[in-house]
């Protein structure tokens, strides 16, 4: 063969090896990646809602080779949150780092007057909205909701324990609306770092009562040693699965309908440092759609009892936006907002 033709002949071999080599890269190796360790900030103490989620999300990623870095997970729950929101703000421009919110995205600055918005941070994506559910121990007198308000509303004023996360956060926020409706009387409210510390002052009696997540309380549930009375949300979940021998997250009334006009649902969403581009938040929104995908997270959601909306782009950063503007309104009438 001619030396010209043979090194034609090379160059198509190697042109077109190259081509399958690109069709067969992963995903992920398209546009911009991390390229070192990306630090997943948790606003929150250990054992909450949050913390289980983001490693959770640790361990999908990992075991589904989503991502050629790791997640390294940090709590930073000093300052009701603040501690990680304020860690974020101060990084701008780093696309290696995020951090999972919940309620206290709005309520630690509106409670505290801690300098950040969510606006000094990058949406990224709503993973779910949690639920919340009142909760009692399984040895209480208390059936229903309407039951339990109606103990409180006849007891003395402050008789019945609340145990919660945080102050003036979203457990607080519940108890103030639930003392709409017990004639005046209201609840000792008892704050703690996370919703697992929460969970186990109620297994021990501690507390009359919680308001904790679906996550937060299953284990304690399914063990027999927690009773939920109602989830607070217009209707009810879409879980039939049982999770104890008798009930399923469906089999839970919604409060309203046991006679507790309350509802409330918290955000579990992803945020970024402001000044990243939009390709490094393309690259986290499409991480997370392939989590989502992913069977683990898909019975994370049912086990949980989460509702699975799922947003990014500017249809998010419009609902965290309105949501900004619910808690202002709930915090001002609970009296909660930091004074100026």
């Amino acid at each position: 063969m001619p030396k010209q033709a043979q090194f034609r002949w090379t160059r198509s071999l190697l042109l077109a090896a190259g081509a399958v080599a690109l069709a067969s890269a992963p995903a992920f190796a398209q546009g911009w990646q991390p390229s070192k360790p990306v630090t997943f900030i948790i606003p929150a103490g250990t054992g909450g809602g949050a913390d289980q989620m983001a490693r959770f999300i640790q361990g999908i990623v990992s075991k589904h080779n989503l991502m050629t870095q790791p997640f390294v997970v940090v709590n930073k729950a000093g300052g009701a949150g603040a501690e990680g929101f304020l860690d974020v703000k101060g990084s701008k421009g780093d696309p290696h780092k995020i951090i999972i919110t919940l309620s206290n995205l709005f309520t630690t600055p509106l409670a505290t007057g801690t300098p950040f918005n969510w606006k000094d941070l990058t949406p990224v994506a709503m993973l779910a909205l949690d639920q919340f559910v009142l909760w009692v121990n399984a040895e209480s007198p208390y059936k229903t909701a309407k039951e339990y308000i109606a103990a409180v509303k006849g007891g003395a004023d402050r008789q019945f324990k609340m145990a919660g996360t945080g102050s003036k956060q979203e457990d607080q926020i519940i108890t103030v609306a639930l003392e709409r409706i017990t004639g005046g009387k209201k609840f000792t409210y008892i704050p703690f770092a996370g919703g697992g510390a929460v969970a186990v002052q109620l297994v021990g009696n501690h507390v009359n009562s919680t308001v904790n997540n679906p996550i937060e309380a299953v284990a304690q549930w399914r063990a027999g040693k927690l009773r939920p009375l109602c989830i607070f949300d217009g209707k009810r979940s879409i879980y039939t699965n049982k999770v104890t021998q008798t009930m399923a997250w469906s089999d839970i009334p919604t409060c309203k309908e046991s006679g507790v006009d309350v509802e409330y649902q918290m955000l579990r969403g992803i945020f970024m440092p402001a000044g990243v581009t939009k390709d490094q938040v393309a690259f986290y929104v499409g991480l997370f759609q392939k989590v989502r995908e992913t069977p683990e997270w898909k019975k994370f959601m049912e086990d949980g009892a989460f509702n699975q909306t799922f947003m990014a782009g500017d249809e998010y950063a419009k609902w965290v936006e309105a949501a900004e503007k619910t808690h202002f309104e709930l915090m001002k009438e609970a009296g909660f907002l930091a004074k100026k």
